[in-house]
């Protein structure tokens, strides 16, 4: 197939998942905005109607909280499809939402689509209204999650991660209590058993859900009482990195904040924190229960995000260079989200091992900055073979390739177009 075939088809996938100014990231098993997928299908928007793409962008912000955060899904309609739903979460101020974040990234995904933006007077007006949004957004992260300033936010549901059934959650999560009642889960009627996560974890994830609304979502009595809260590595990196990418978007387009003195602040306390997340025994970046005050040992992906954000010394990106080459030589593609030598890895089991297109083109983006473009060249060539070999899937098995999750996925076509299509 032509490389035109897959753009135009990765334009359709986009146009498909339109829901009148926001994407679905699929229909059926994701029906509403999801906070990371629109950031990043905004990006692919971009390559489609750049008026459509920055209207993404302000569909996410049309949902924000008086405090700031911008929710992890925005509930625009209602759906039979998905749970658990608006009435289970009972949150949102604007619009019906749930009450916890994804990863901070959509700042660093408006400085790439600043970057290629053809209509600059589009592009200014735009950011002129949108980016002290956006301040008011990391300033939550900040604020909310590390109010003893350590420098190191937490998260407190392992969705808010991106990574729900990530192997580093594990210990963490199972100190959660299981939800009492009875539900019945949607995804199932979608996706194959063994691509998601047990039940298990979902009768914690429900419990956090619970504990949240029963606390009024108040974040004193969260911060106090929540029985998981994890300072998550990816989070961490991510929140760095678009922290960097919005005072630069702040700087060059003139944005005045209050708040924007405080960023660069809390960007230092990241900077002499970060280490604290380092195993001198496992040689990588881990996460840390934050209860407990230990390390989440089991390797992912996440930590190579501190490459990606420029938060590893020269010294310890040398070491996670050999070990990302080590890792994608261990599975037929790469880079697999948990390191393919754990008795824990599953390379079809959504964040236990399977290949995510838009954390590795982060990865390779840190790389690449970092001089070592065997491996961002590795991964992109891994990318483009598993769009041939499985078409635009959520996620892909590490060693057959098979897609995984669900199809005509928003941020993969986004993906495809911004980084694999070229």
């Amino acid at each position: 197939m032509k490389l035109s075939t897959y753009q135009n088809t990765a334009k359709e996938i986009l146009k498909i998942n339109d829901f009148g100014g926001y994407t679905v990231p699929t229909k059926g098993l994701y029906p509403f905005q999801w906070n990371w997928d629109s950031a990043i299908t905004a990006l692919g928007w971009m390559y489609v109607d750049e008026k459509r793409a920055w209207k993404e962008i302000e569909m996410l912000i049309a949902g924000q909280w008086q405090n700031g955060m911008l929710p992890h899904i925005i509930f625009h309609q209602e759906s039979d499809t998905y749970f658990p739903g608006p009435d289970v979460w009972g949150a949102g101020e604007k619009l019906h939402s749930t009450s916890i974040s994804q990863p901070p990234i959509v700042a660093s995904m408006m400085l790439e689509m600043a970057a290629i933006a053809t209509d600059k007077p589009l592009l200014e007006s735009k950011l002129k209204a949108m980016l002290p949004a956006i301040v008011d957004y990391h300033l939550w992260w900040y604020r909310d999650r590390d109010p003893q300033n350590t420098g190191l936010v937490s998260s407190y549901h392992p969705w808010e991660s991106g990574m729900d059934n990530s192997p580093a959650w594990d210990d963490a999560l199972a100190a959660v209590p299981q939800v009492e009642w009875e539900y019945q889960r949607r995804d199932l009627n979608h996706v194959d058993s063994d691509q998601r996560p047990h039940k298990a974890q979902y009768d914690r994830y429900l419990y956090l859900v619970d504990f949240f609304k029963k606390s009024n979502f108040d974040p004193q009595i969260i911060y106090q009482n929540c029985p998981y809260k994890v300072q998550d590595i990816g989070i961490i990196a991510m929140l760095y990195k678009a922290t960097l990418d919005l005072l630069t978007l702040c700087q060059q387009f003139k944005i005045e904040h209050q708040g924007l003195d405080q960023l660069s602040k809390e960007l230092e306390l990241t900077e002499q924190a970060i280490d604290q997340l380092w195993s001198d025994e496992t040689q990588f970046y881990h996460s840390r229960n934050t209860i407990t005050n230990e390390l989440c040992l089991d390797q992912t992906s996440a930590g190579f995000m501190t490459v990606y954000a420029g938060l590893s010394s020269p010294e310890k990106t040398q070491i996670l260079t050999e070990c990302a080459q080590t890792w994608a030589n261990s599975s037929q593609y790469s880079l697999a989200s948990t390191i393919p030598s754990s008795e824990k890895y599953e390379p079809q089991r959504y964040w236990r091992g399977p290949i995510w297109l838009h954390i590795n083109w982060m990865i390779a983006q840190g790389f690449e900055k970092s001089n070592q473009n065997f491996i961002a060249e590795k991964l992109q060539q891994d990318a483009k073979a598993l769009l041939k070999e499985s078409g635009f899937f959520e996620y892909f098995h590490a060693d057959s390739g098979q897609g995984c999750g669900g199809d005509n996925f928003s941020w993969t076509a986004a993906i495809a177009l911004h980084w694999i299509l070229k």
